[in-house]
């Protein structure tokens, strides 16, 4: 993507009196300094408090762990095999996948010009009409909200899934896999997940950077080894043109739709980096390059991945019928055999727990940065950083507490569960969208410099409607005839939330909340702040323009 600089026009010009500027935010001015990532905070009105550790190779690896692709595949493999097949499971992954490149793409935009811990959130207030920032940015946090929540909630069920399943093939099969304790042993990985991020940003930087090796290892070898093993494998008119429901949908062609939630539940949560960027050096540059690369590959190499377990699933009956309640698993032992299947499981397991530890870190910050806003109820606990590790610690654990909370529906049916995945998708993607909305409607957007430059509009748009197109099949049952243990509880879930959120908003929120706020002492400061930042602005691209 193209190298851009601009003045700071537009959106960053002084307002016109300051009343206007004061109704809009209480603002705040820090020390003048030369730590250009300090300065960026400043532009954006908060004064830095979370420490900057993550640089190219491990912000890349952070947007990677977020899509966890190999575990991620793993746990939602069925989808498409039980709506349409083998050939719903590979052509579901290349139209779904494409869709949400683009939103990826166009959250990468946003968060090059916008980088804060308040990800798209933070960009209402930048890219709405002024009267609309309040309610606007509301709704917009507390779907954001809502997604991140289930996506660790659903991601460490399926995490738990795949260490009772290599738990029972060790024992030969011969160990009963019940609801209950899988939802013991998901609340369990999530204290265990709450752990290590209370544990300081140094840390978490060091995991985080070597996972994407560790990760890549895993998918090419089990690929390798799935080729090379499986005595019987499918032909390719089989992989690519098989299309067979058991889902109960007629017409088949529509039961394929639903195929559409594996990659979509895996290819999410784009602004996972955005909400670590106040953690990241040179935010601006490095995290939608970490975005945009991370996307890319999960798409390329998930759709091999894909291909690779449709041409060695044998019967599509028997994985899906397995005992140990994880299809793929069942696979790699029945290709791999007993120790084969053991290993490939365990490093599905270890990969979705990063992608746990990752998500947990995103949704932790995310909660810091709403409730520094006064966006959630009892707000200051959630923003108390801990001295010892500079990480919010509070804000950790009430995330753990939410995303235990929300995977107690665990206990009915894993049918029910699965509306927990589809919650992830939308309420996430809705959450992008509306802000993508306000960047085409209302013209106010001033790109930082990791940008599309004039493809911008068009992957917008269709970022936007390939988002309403997918969230009409997420809401609907899966299976038919619909019973109270297959429906999907994904529009109860939003509903639920949403209705909250308005309640909240009505009872106390729109009495004092403005929108995000900025931390300052005056407006001057801000003033100041956002000049300077204008004047560096210039001045690279003044430098540029003569070195060139």
């Amino acid at each position: 993507m193209a190298d851009h600089n601009t003045s700071s026009g537009g959106m960053f010009a002084p307002h016109a009196n300051k009343q206007g500027a004061l109704h809009r935010r209480n603002v705040v001015g820090m020390e003048e300094g030369p730590d250009d990532d300090a300065q960026l905070a400043a532009q954006f009105g908060y004064k830095p408090v979370l420490k900057r550790e993550f640089g190219y190779l491990s912000t890349f690896s952070f947007a990677v762990s977020i899509s966890g692709l190999f575990a991620t595949v793993m746990t939602t493999f069925s989808y498409p095999i039980i709506s349409g097949g083998s050939a719903a499971a590979v052509w579901c992954w290349l139209i779904s996948g494409a869709g949400c490149m683009c939103i990826a793409l166009s959250v990468a935009e946003l968060v090059s010009a916008y980088p804060t811990s308040g990800g798209l959130y933070f960009t209402i207030s930048r890219l709405a009409p002024q009267p609309w920032v309040p309610s606007v940015s509301w709704v917009t946090g507390w779907l954001n909200l809502l997604g991140q929540v289930a996506g660790v909630a659903s991601s460490q069920y399926g995490a738990s899934q795949m260490l009772l399943a290599a738990v029972s093939i060790g024992k030969d099969f011969d160990y009963a896999i019940t609801a209950n304790t899988t939802v013991g042993v998901m609340a369990g990985l999530l204290v265990l997940t709450g752990l290590v991020n209370s544990l300081s940003t140094y840390w978490m930087e060091k995991m985080t950077k070597s996972y994407v090796i560790f990760h890549v290892l895993v998918l090419v070898s089990c690929c390798i080894a799935l080729l090379v093993k499986t005595p019987n494998k499918h032909n390719a008119t089989y992989v690519f043109t098989d299309v067979e429901s058991s889902s109960g949908w007629t017409p088949v062609g529509f039961s394929f739709l639903f195929g559409f939630l594996s990659v979509s539940w895996t290819m999410t949560d784009y602004d996972a980096t955005a909400h670590i960027t106040e953690e990241i050096t040179e935010p601006e540059k490095k995290a939608p390059w970490a975005i945009s690369t991370a996307m890319l590959f999960t798409y390329l190499a998930g759709f091999i991945f894909n291909i690779v377990l449709c041409f060695c699933m044998g019967d599509p009956a028997d994985i899906l019928g397995t005992t140990i309640g994880q299809p793929v698993a069942q696979l790699f032992y029945n290709s791999l055999g007993k120790g084969g299947g053991i290993f490939y499981t365990v490093c599905g397991f270890v990969i979705l727990e990063f992608v746990c530890f990752t998500a947990m870190q995103s949704l932790a910050r995310t909660v810091f940065a709403f409730s520094r806003d006064k966006l959630l109820p009892f707000s200051k606990t959630w923003t108390q950083i801990m001295p010892i590790t500079g990480t919010p610690v509070a804000a950790v654990w009430i995330s753990v507490a939410l995303c235990i909370a929300i995977n107690l529906i665990g206990l009915g049916s894993y049918t029910a569960i699965s509306g927990v995945f589809n919650v992830c998708a939308i309420a996430l993607d809705w959450s992008y969208c509306i802000p993508i909305v306000c960047k085409l409607m209302f013209g106010k957007f001033e790109p930082g410099p990791w940008h599309m430059g004039r493809f911008s509009i068009a992957v917008n748009a269709w970022a936007c409607i390939w988002t309403v197109f997918a969230s009409i099949i997420f809401v609907l049952p899966t299976e038919r005839p619909v019973t109270p243990l297959n429906m999907n509880y994904a529009i109860a879930f939003i509903g639920l939330i949403l209705g909250f959120s308005t309640l909240f908003w009505y009872v106390s929120g729109k009495k004092y909340y403005t929108g995000p706020v900025i931390e300052a002492a005056d407006e001057d400061s801000f003033r100041n702040s956002l000049d300077r930042d204008r004047d560096l602005r210039q001045e690279k691209l003044e430098n540029k323009t003569y070195k060139t």
